[in-house]
Formats: structure tokens, sequence, C-alpha cells
């Protein structure tokens, strides 16, 4: 009778994880040294296609989609925290060595996450113009136990009508890159992504807090940080105290570019990634 328990007990368990969407989609292409690349919030793996054209000559490039964002099904909440799992339980499960993580806005935030975990497999890591706490940039006196997702600002949110969001993610999309198609792009990718991850899904992110986990992270570090629209000065100041608590990083400005580094200097940016691959 015990033994039948556990049994029914384990087929209920793999039946109910079998019904749960995954929190992230991956593609796989090249062959060489691998390099997981992780996309911002609402952004699909596509957007590193053309770097992903010049590194899969020489290195096995895993692209990753999150769960709620162009078109994949979303997930249960707390979102973020199972896309991180997820993450680390694939380069387990893959047993990838050796690894460099590229992250761009949260993507490079997740990147950073990764690295500090105990026993990790990863080499190095490339933030594109990620913090390892944006909340604290945004929110006067931040705390993220303050945060919830039953607020007012995402009760709002959830209520807009369709036209409503889309003038919002026109509005947005302006200010994250300085090529029109591309911002096209980026409204459209926001337009697409689930209304309930888009709302709380960005709550998990501005609750993640990864400052003292810096102190974990002893792998190379670069940071390719947008100069637009704040300034050279103005971003050097904020990477400097955001990341104080990491023991060294390399710093480098995009000048003449917004968020989305790889839109507005595309061949810059792909030389630069090479460039950082190439170091030992």
């Amino acid at each position: 009778m015990k033994n039948l328990f556990l049994f029914l007990a384990f087929f209920f368990y793999v039946a109910v994880q079998a019904q749960e969407n995954p929190p992230i989609h991956v593609e796989v292409t090249g062959k060489g040294k691998p390099v997981l690349l992780i996309p911002g919030f609402t952004v699909p793996g596509e957007i590193w296609e053309s770097t992903v054209e010049q590194l899969q000559e020489n290195h096995e490039c895993h692209i990753i989609t999150i769960a709620g964002f162009a078109g994949k099904d979303p997930i249960d909440f707390p979102w973020l925290p199972k896309v991180n799992n997820a993450l680390e339980a694939y380069i387990e499960e893959k047993q990838l060595s050796d690894l460099t993580v590229i992250g761009h806005s949260l993507g490079g935030t997740v990147a950073t996450w990764l690295a500090s975990r105990e026993n990790n497999k990863i080499s190095k890591i490339v933030l594109v113009d990620a913090l390892p706490a944006t909340g604290a940039i945004m929110i006067p006196n931040f705390n993220p136990d303050n945060l919830a997702y039953d607020s007012p600002f995402n009760n709002q949110q959830l209520a807009m009508n369709q036209a409503e969001f889309e003038q919002m993610a026109t509005g947005m999309s302006q200010g994250m890159s300085l090529n029109p198609d591309a911002q096209k792009k980026i409204e459209e990718w926001i337009i697409m992504a689930d209304r309930k991850t888009y709302v709380y899904g960005y709550t998990d992110y501005l609750k993640l807090d990864l400052r003292d986990d810096l102190k974990n992270i002893s792998i190379p570090v670069t940071i390719i940080a947008a100069e637009k629209p704040f300034g050279k000065e103005m971003v050097t100041q904020t990477y400097q105290s955001q990341y104080a608590n990491l023991s060294h990083f390399d710093l480098i400005i995009a000048e003449n570019s917004a968020h989305f580094v790889m839109f507005d200097k595309p061949e810059w940016f792909t030389e630069q990634i090479q460039r950082i691959l190439s170091l030992n």
C-alpha cells in the first residue's frame, strides 16, 4: 500500500510538471565554445541574430527566449525566479563549461545572478546596458519588500485597453533606440508580450537587487553601456556606483547609442563581442 501511494504521488508530480509551460525556450546553433545569449524584457532571442551570424562559426550559441514574450506561453508567478532557476538548470543539464553569458538589460541582470551562484561553469559575462539593481535607480527610498503585484500602478496597466497599451509602447520604444526601424520592432515586442507577464514580471525585475551578490563574482566582467540619453559622465557614475561591490570590471561606453546598442551600432557592437570572446 505504501509503495502504491509513493507511485501515485510520483505520477501526480510528473503529470503536474508536464502541464506547466517552460520558463525558457532555447535555440542552439553553431559549433565551438558555448555562449549563452539572454535578451531583455519583452524581447525575443532573435535580437541576437546578427551577432550569432558572426559567432556561430567558432561558438555554439544557445539563444534564449523567455516565457510570456514573443508569443511564448506564460508561466505562473513569481516569474523571474523560475526563469533564473531554469537557466541555471539548463547550463547544468547541457554540461556547458567554459561558458560565456551575454545578456542585454534584464538578460544582463540574469547573467549577473548566474555568475554569482556557487559552482557555476561560467568563465566570463558580458552585460549590455544592464544593472544589478534597476529598481534602485527608478524608485526613491528603494526597498524590494515594498514592491507587490497588487499595486495601483500595476492595476492601472492591467486595466489599459489595447489602444492605450499600444500608445504607451510607442512612447517607450522611441526612447530605447535611435533607429526608427528598431523602434518599431521594440514596440511590437512590447505589444506582443503577455500582459500579466509584462506587468507582474516587471515587478519581479525591479525587486531583484544583486549588489551584495557581486562580491561572489571573480570571473571577467565586461559592461557595454549606452551613452544616450544621460551622457557619458552620468552613465559612468551610475555603473561605478551600482557595480561598486564587483572586484573588477571593464566598462565600455557605446557612444551615440541608446539602450538597444545592437540596433544602434550593430557593426561596432559585434566587433566588441568578438574581441571580448577572444580574450583569455
